[in-house]
């Protein structure tokens, strides 16, 4: 029990929670939630975190830190996160890769980095989401 509360305590500190660690989830801000929920999923030590809108719920300035936040555990701890997000932001920021999905066909429609998605992509809808710009006709 007394290694577990230490490495909680621990996990809590890298995701900047460490003088929270008392506090019920009910307590915390949603961004202190996310971060927490963050290291709890940390607590075996993963090579691999999914996280599935992160984001959501964020203001702009929480969801940054939180975008920083996944890379400088990224960085620090060599962990690879598999994000799940529509926000364009985060994706420009925290991405490598990007792999996208159609969700008429359930298919890998393009994959490569952001910026190249966005410039080059033969799937003018996946242009589109990149730039962030709306149809032409209604699909």
């Amino acid at each position: 029990e007394e290694a577990m509360d230490v490495i909680a305590k621990l996990k809590l500190s890298l995701v900047g929670l460490g003088p929270f660690a008392g506090l019920m989830p009910s307590e915390l801000s949603g961004g202190m939630q996310k971060r927490a929920a963050i290291a709890r999923a940390m607590a075996l030590d993963p090579k691999i975190i999914f996280l599935d809108e992160p984001s959501a719920g964020l203001d702009p300035i929480t969801s940054a830190e939180l975008d920083h936040l996944i890379l400088s555990l990224r960085e620090t701890l060599g962990i690879t996160f598999v994000v799940v997000t529509h926000e364009l932001a985060s994706i420009y920021t925290i991405a490598d890769r990007v792999i996208m999905l159609d969700k008429r066909t359930k298919k890998i429609i393009a994959e490569g980095r952001p910026e190249d998605l966005r410039d080059n992509a033969a799937d003018p809808w996946v242009r589109r989401f990149f730039n962030r710009q709306a149809s032409e006709t209604e699909e």
